[in-house]
Formats: structure tokens, C-alpha cells, sequence
């Protein structure tokens, strides 16, 4: 149940950070799926904690997949740049979460 709760997490951080993209090109409206979203997210990360999930690989997780999430999908929303350079970063970001899940 954690970990469902924790993707939930992520789903509704990267769709409010996507929507905060499109507030601040100047549609107002926008901001309030970004609120509502990020209390969505963090309400569906405590309740990841409550269960019994570490904090470290629970942050970690959700930090490591809404930057990679939201990044690619920026790529295909809004073209913004995603460089080899970014890819490599996104790698490492991956790989040092998986050692920390690992290591717990």
C-alpha cells in the first residue's frame, strides 16, 4: 500500500509542477490544480510515511521520479531541451536512488 500511495505522490507532484509551467506563462486559472495537486502529493506522501515506508527512500523515490517525470515530460509538452548531459544527470539520479532503496 506504501508504495501505491508513494506513486500516487508523484503522479499528482508532477502534474502540478506541469501545471504551474502553464500558470506562469500567464493562464491564472492553472494555479489552482497546483495547489490542490501539491496538497494531493503531500497528503499521498504522508500517508506513504504513515504505513511504514522510510523517509529516505520515500523522499528519494518521489524527488528522483518527479525530476525525471517532469523533465520528459516538458520535452514532449512544452519543448523544452533535454540534452545527453540532462540524460546522463536523470541515470545518475535513478541509480543513486536505487542504492539507497537498496540500502535500507
Amino acid at each position: 500500500m506504501s508504495w501505491l500511495l508513494l506513486c500516487g505522490a508523484v503522479v499528482s507532484e508532477v502534474a502540478s509542477t506541469l501545471s504551474l509551467r502553464v500558470a506562469a506563462g500567464g493562464r491564472r486559472a492553472w494555479y489552482v490544480p497546483v495547489i490542490i495537486g501539491y496538497v494531493i502529493a503531500f497528503a499521498l506522501l504522508s500517508g506513504a510515511l504513515q504505513t511504514g515506508m522510510p523517509l529516505g527512500v520515500a523522499y528519494g523515490v518521489w524527488a528522483a521520479a518527479g525530476i525525471v517525470l517532469t523533465a520528459l515530460l516538458s520535452r514532449v509538452l512544452f519543448q523544452e531541451a533535454l540534452t545527453p548531459l540532462m540524460l546522463a544527470g536523470m541515470g545518475m539520479i535513478a541509480a543513486g536512488v536505487l542504492l539507497v532503496e537498496l540500502g535500507s
